[in-house]
């Protein structure tokens, strides 16, 4: 399966679009939000990319009831701390937003767990700890370059891809 992850985009939905547009010709049928998303645009613009979408609220989320009512209506699987998705043979894809190392080692460790997202620092990230793959795909919000990620995990490889 292929995943497309994206990352802090703090409300600039015209470049998560082109972000979305990306990820979905390189074949995403998935995409994941990692938080921070900024706005209930951004719930809208996954909602409309015609494959799953998911996403956790970041620390500048501040409207939760917005933001789930959004979701609702937008047909996105919203998470608060973290939430998963589930992939073949009993594993899962966990997603969250901070980069707590303790937080990050739980999700981890669990043996369901193949790959763990997160967010906030706006650097990519793609290492392996414990069993678990911890993928950060870097952000959307004015960076140079501007990173996506895009998540086989069929083949266990990640590629990072620059939004223009």
């Amino acid at each position: 399966m292929k995943i497309g992850i994206v990352s802090d985009s703090h409300g600039l939905t015209q470049r998560l679009q082109r972000a979305i547009a990306l990820l979905i010709e390189r074949g995403a049928e998935a995409l994941v939000h990692c938080g921070d998303m900024g706005s209930p645009e951004c719930l809208a613009v996954l909602g409309q990319a015609r494959v799953p979408a998911y996403a956790v609220v970041g620390n500048m989320d501040r409207d939760l009831e917005l933001l789930r009512q959004q979701a609702r209506a937008c047909g996105v699987h919203l998470g608060v701390d973290s939430l998963r998705l589930p992939l073949a043979e009993g594993k899962c894809l966990a997603v969250t937003h901070g980069n707590d190392p303790k937080a990050l080692a739980d999700l981890a460790e669990d043996a369901q767990v193949a790959y763990v997202c997160h967010g906030h620092t706006h650097r990519c990230r793609d290492e392996r700890v414990g069993n678990a793959r911890v993928i950060n795909p870097g952000a959307l919000h004015y960076v140079h370059p501007a990173t996506v990620a895009l998540l086989d995990t069929t083949a266990d490889t990640v590629e990072f891809v620059e939004v223009r």
